[in-house]
């Protein structure tokens, strides 16, 4: 039996009057989910559990079919697995974005969460200055991939509350910065941060050109090392994860999981869709699982472009969604879980805690069709079907069948 979870991260969204109350879901052309929806069981899941905020890093985890409440600690240190970090218990992990603040009536606000997504290689300079000027036993800088990066406080402090920069776009930001007492050091690095970037031949050049410049650095979703068990521990299953984000590898990493890297995946909308289900088939071969993970739906939907989200959205049924049917076949028995992560509204800009649709498809029937006609936020709610807590639905897939 092989097993393959395709992942649009934040496809869920809300009804919208340009699409005359429709949800891009049920706007987009979507065939290979409406066909998987046909054909298998459709619910709303609860990813995200009652206490916790709406991030991805939860979200996923419980799609994973780990309980948060049991393992998460932070954002950060999934991402510090990924990119090869060690971390001591004593070590606090920083996500450390490259952000574009603004000044309007004397106040400060949040520009741009990318800093005009930024490129990798524009994004490198900057991290290694960071390094090389702000570097120390104490404090060290790692580039990731666009904004995305990391920064470790050894023997640090995590007891702060930072939000994060894609839910404070266009709004004030000046108390939601680093301040005095135990975030002391964390505002102090933020200020020679901006300094040394005012005038930076990275910005200098972004400025040229009309682009935005990466003008601060935004830290949050810190946390410790987490202790989760592997999914052959818990399930018996070897596998990979295909994503584009550090957050997405690192809970495989921990997942015990191998992480494939896909050339031309960039986390945005021009990533390379049928390169990773290509690449979800070929591991397929030696493996039972795959989890396929594409973020430009969630990214599309924090610019608040709903053009480019119903785009990503067709890009992921077609590129993606179809090329892996077009493929699976050949295995022979086999399961899907369809999903996305957590909704993330187009008019909002930012996640919220609603349920989101799944498909169970099986090729023993084991989830039999409960009458859907699309692949949707409607068509799941009027299924009756509900999973609650989200992390057991991952048993329920590798189980074949709903407790």
């Amino acid at each position: 039996m092989k097993f393959i979870v395709l992942l649009g991260d934040g496809m869920s969204d809300e009804p919208i009057d340009e699409l005359d109350g429709q949800t891009p879901l049920q706007a987009a052309t979507t065939s290979n989910m409406d066909l998987l929806a046909k054909q298998g069981l459709i619910g709303l899941v609860e990813t995200v559990p009652a206490t916790f905020h709406p991030g991805s890093d939860v979200a996923n985890l419980s799609v994973f079919g780990y309980d948060p409440a049991s393992c998460y600690t932070g954002r950060s240190p999934l991402e510090a697995a990924s990119m090869g970090v060690e971390l001591a218990p004593s070590d606090v992990a920083f996500r450390l974005n490259l952000v574009t603040l603004g000044i309007t009536s004397g106040d400060l606000f949040m520009e741009d969460f990318s800093a005009g997504h930024i490129s990798t290689e524009e994004a490198r300079e900057l991290i290694t200055t960071l390094q090389e000027e702000l570097g120390s036993q104490e404090f060290q800088f790692y580039p990731g991939v666009s904004y995305r990066h990391l920064m470790v406080w050894r023997q640090g402090r995590d007891n702060f509350n930072f939000a994060p920069p894609h839910d404070l776009t266009n709004q004030s930001v000046r108390d939601q910065m680093p301040r005095d007492g135990d975030a002391g050091p964390l505002a102090k690095i933020t200020t020679s941060a901006q300094l040394l970037f005012k005038n930076h031949p990275v910005n200098l050049r972004r400025e040229a050109a009309g682009q935005k410049p990466a003008n601060s650095i935004w830290l949050w979703g810190q946390g410790r090392r987490p202790q989760m068990p592997t999914l052959q521990e818990k399930f018996g299953l070897t596998g990979a994860v295909i994503s584009a984000v550090d957050l997405i590898k690192g809970i495989g990493i921990y997942a015990g999981l191998d992480v494939i890297n896909v050339p031309g995946a960039t986390g945005y909308l021009d990533t390379n869709y049928r390169g990773k289900a290509l690449a979800a088939l070929e591991a397929l071969e030696t493996r039972d699982f795959v989890y396929v993970h594409v973020e430009a739906p969630d990214e599309a939907a924090h610019g608040g472009s709903l053009q480019d989200k119903i785009e990503a959205i067709e890009r992921f049924d077609a590129d993606v969604v179809g090329t892996v049917l077009n493929g699976i076949d050949r295995f022979g028995d086999h399961r899907v879980l369809l999903l996305p992560d957590h909704p993330t509204p187009v008019k909002k800009m930012t996640h919220t805690k609603d349920p989101v649709p799944f498909v169970l498809y099986g090729t023993q029937a084991e989830f039999p069709a409960n009458g859907a006609v699309e692949y949707s936020e409607l068509a799941a709610r009027r299924s009756g079907v509900r999973i609650d807590p989200g992390y057991l639905l991952m048993r329920a897939f590798v189980e074949g069948k709903l407790d």
